[in-house]
């Protein structure tokens, strides 16, 4: 069976290496329509060219996708990401009311969708969205590894 998450993360990935040609941890992500077929909207981080502690990928790219929609409820889309979101991220994602969360590599250190944290699945929150995990792992983890040798 084809996995339907392995395209998107391919776009996700080819933000994360505009990320890293711009001096940023390479990190994309994409927010898919509610039918899956359309990206609403893509980014990467923006730390570094941007001076910005908050331009992770996630935050740009529900940002694009609530601004292109004209409503911050993004209820019905997804969002594919090469690595898990951090706590800041996953806070945004329970907030913008996305219905899915697909990463790919696991963050053993900041991770909040299951790895350290599961910010998004907390039950005392209001909306936990459904997390898909693994996607193409070893493809975004490699991406990560390379960026931070060659530093």
């Amino acid at each position: 069976m084809r996995d339907p998450w392995r395209a998107p993360m391919r776009l996700a990935l080819d933000e994360a290496r505009r990320a890293a040609l711009g001096g940023d941890v390479p990190v994309g992500a994409v927010v898919l329509s509610p039918d899956g077929t359309t990206v609403l909207a893509a980014g990467h981080n923006e730390r570094e060219a941007g001076g910005d502690p908050t331009a992770h990928a996630e935050v740009l790219a529900i940002r694009r996708a609530a601004e292109r929609l004209g409503a911050w409820r993004l209820t019905g889309c997804t969002l594919v990401v090469t690595l898990e979101p951090c706590t800041m991220c996953a806070g945004a994602l329970v907030q913008s009311r996305v219905d899915r969360v697909v990463y790919g590599a696991r963050d053993e250190k900041a991770g909040a969708a299951g790895s350290l944290w599961d910010v998004v699945r907390d039950r005392r929150l209001n909306h936990r969205p459904e997390v898909i995990g693994g996607v193409l792992a070893e493809e975004c983890a490699g991406l990560l590894t390379d960026f931070f040798r060659h530093r």
